[in-house]
């Protein structure tokens, strides 16, 4: 962990990886989960996820992918 390599990918991370689950838990309603039961959780994310999958693909064909 103590690498330049692995310091910078712990820089980035922030900013790409934990900011989709903040926007998946503040305005994807992740917050709290409307279903019951350890089989119907992983598809409320599945499709949380999903949608957040169409919604940045639909931003790119708009107005193309920007660079991370």
């Amino acid at each position: 962990m103590n690498t330049p390599e692995v310091k910078e990918i712990y820089a980035r991370r922030k900013e790409t990886i934990e900011r989709v689950f903040a926007d998946a838990k503040e305005k994807h309603g992740m917050r709290w989960t409307t279903l019951r039961g350890l089989k119907k959780l992983p598809v409320q994310a599945m499709l949380t996820f999903a949608a957040m999958n169409l919604k940045k693909l639909a931003c790119w064909t708009w107005k193309g992918p920007t660079a991370a």
